[in-house]
């Protein structure tokens, strides 16, 4: 299986798909979501839907891996922004860390395709976790792995595997609110996350700070 089979059709066409698509695996869920639903959703034909994609996991995947991927180029920017030039070390982790959350949490379509891959990871093909992890969560954490290894290399941070450093870092500041807000489902403040984030920090500078 592929991610996406067929382009043929506008290129709107096609995204109107996958956002509608998006939207109805959030909604019922990767197992009771249908073709039928998708394309009432988008307004458009099965028959449309087949023009641009071979099956419902070819959909799916499609969907995943460009909501994941948008995210990621997103999370790399912010990442560059606040980890490249340090002048406050806690301050700049601490807005890296709401900034990132805040992205996460408030792109619906990943959200909801992130909710829909966490409730029904039993029903799903592997290749569909594989690929959904490697685009999204883990290339995340290579890129600010990365940010550490410089980090350390200027005398901030000290350990031994940036990417276990990166997890820490992640497991410390997005967690908590991911969990608390069950991936972005429920509503957070701005106060919330600004105080989860900063304690996290807090707590990964004691296990990381030089």
């Amino acid at each position: 299986m592929t991610a996406d089979t067929g382009r043929t059709g506008r290129p709107d066409k096609r995204r109107a798909i996958v956002r509608a698509a998006n939207f109805v695996f959030g909604r019922d869920g990767y197992t009771r979501a249908t073709v039928d639903a998708i394309a009432r959703e988008a307004g458009v034909s099965k028959k449309t839907i087949y023009n641009h994609f071979a099956d419902k996991e070819a959909l799916f995947l499609t969907g995943a891996l460009e909501a994941s991927r948008e995210l990621a180029e997103e999370i790399t920017a912010l990442a560059d922004r606040h980890l490249h030039k340090i002048v406050d070390l806690e301050a700049e982790l601490v807005e890296f860390g709401v900034d990132r959350t805040r992205a996460v949490l408030t792109r619906d379509d990943h959200a909801a395709i992130a909710r829909t891959i966490r409730a029904e990871v039993t029903h799903l093909p592997r290749e569909i976790l594989d690929a959904w992890m490697e685009s999204g969560p883990l290339h995340s954490r290579r890129v600010v792995a990365g940010h550490f290894e410089a980090l350390k290399a200027k005398g901030h941070l000290v350990f031994d595997d940036a990417e276990k450093a990166s997890a820490h870092y992640t497991l410390l500041t997005f967690t908590p609110v991911a969990e608390r807000t069950f991936f972005g489902a429920l509503p957070f403040t701005e106060e919330e996350l600004a105080a989860t984030t900063s304690e996290g920090v807090k707590m990964f500078l004691r296990l990381y700070g030089a």
